[in-house]
């Protein structure tokens, strides 16, 4: 290899194993196709390692050995900063904490609408104890389907919806579930009526009508599709915009990592007053989607959010057997009041 063109090659590695490593540094986390390829962040650090064994092989030649030892010296960095954030964001915990009184159990499922059979929701939730469940992609019909199979089960819930009727299919609607112990609730008339709220798939914003719970945000922002780019980032800042108390849980499908929040978190939050519950119980490294990737390798693009009033105690990424089921797997984390 010539050596002009060895050198222009590395530099170009160089720059391009920067940008992937540290995004936010470049302020590019958010713009096609950087945004696309950093969901996979355990994808790009297996491709970084793979770049590693490849050019130590060709450094087996003694001609391009200067070239080939200068990527591997340049990739095994970059593997080993992105290893060492999937470690530090946590690649996957098992368990929950045994659940106390004062203790509240957030799911969220994108159900991929007629996906996920009403019954195998219920089942699941009624499992996990689950007090809020976040199901985007799904309409009030199947969310009421829910609440109904989950009464049965002993494990009662409200049911409160949002839907965009310009949007095709299932994902026009989510559908948020809470328990009455919680108190009374109602989705505000902004979220219902689409005056405020993300741009594409809707989000369901519901307030306490009695008692001290959370603001409760049912969250699903448009996927970062090369069209979508403008509205996808949107959506991130409307929702970085519903955390602005202290005492909000926001969960749902964020068709985005925590990656693609930098810069748009307050005070330490993610996103945001909302830290992000996952990375701090040892699963934010976990892939959410697609639900048949490898846990590492998939992008942990749905989340449960929550401000300073929670504190999360443990959290769970599922797996689920049922291969006609959701592409998305669900999340469960219990999170209990700062100070009880």
């Amino acid at each position: 290899m010539p050596r002009l063109l060895g050198i222009l090659v590395a530099v170009l590695f160089t720059v391009g194993a920067a940008v992937l490593t540290w995004p936010d540094f470049f302020r590019v986390e958010r713009y096609y196709p950087v945004a696309q390829i950093i969901s996979f962040r355990g994808a790009v650090t297996v491709a970084l390692a793979a770049v590693v064994v490849l050019a130590l092989l060709l450094a087996l030649a003694r001609g391009p050995r200067p070239f080939a030892l200068t990527i591997a010296l340049i990739a095994a960095v970059a593997t080993g900063v992105n290893g060492a954030t999937l470690v530090a964001r946590g690649l996957g915990a098992d368990s929950l904490p045994a659940k106390s009184d004062a203790a509240v159990r957030v799911m969220t499922w994108n159900t991929a609408g007629p996906a996920t059979a009403p019954d195998t929701v219920a089942r699941l939730a009624v499992a996990m104890e689950a007090d809020i469940v976040s199901l985007p992609e799904t309409t009030i019909e199947t969310g009421e389907a829910v609440a109904i199979a989950m009464r049965e089960l002993g494990h009662p819930m409200w049911a409160h919806h949002a839907e965009d009727p310009s949007t095709e299919w299932d994902a026009g609607s989510t559908t948020l579930l809470i328990s009455p112990d919680l108190g009374d609730y109602a989705v505000i008339e902004s979220s219902v009526d689409g005056t405020s709220n993300t741009s594409t798939v809707p989000s369901a914003v519901a307030m306490p009508v009695s008692g001290d719970g959370p603001i409760v945000v049912a969250a699903h922002a448009v996927a970062p599709r090369p069209s979508y780019m403008s509205e996808w980032r949107e959506d991130l800042r409307w929702l970085a915009d519903q955390c602005a108390s202290d005492n909000v849980i926001l969960a749902g499908d964020f068709n985005a990592t925590v990656d693609h929040m930098s810069g748009l978190g307050v005070d330490g939050g993610t996103l945001g007053l909302c830290r992000d519950t996952a990375a701090e119980t040892g699963n934010g490294s976990v892939g959410t989607w697609p639900a048949d990737a490898p846990r590492v390798l998939g992008a942990p693009i749905d989340h449960v959010m929550a401000t300073s009033e929670w504190i999360p105690t443990g959290s769970l990424v599922l797996d689920q057997n049922d291969s006609s089921s959701s592409d998305h797997r669900p999340v469960v984390v219990q999170l209990e009041r700062a100070g009880d």
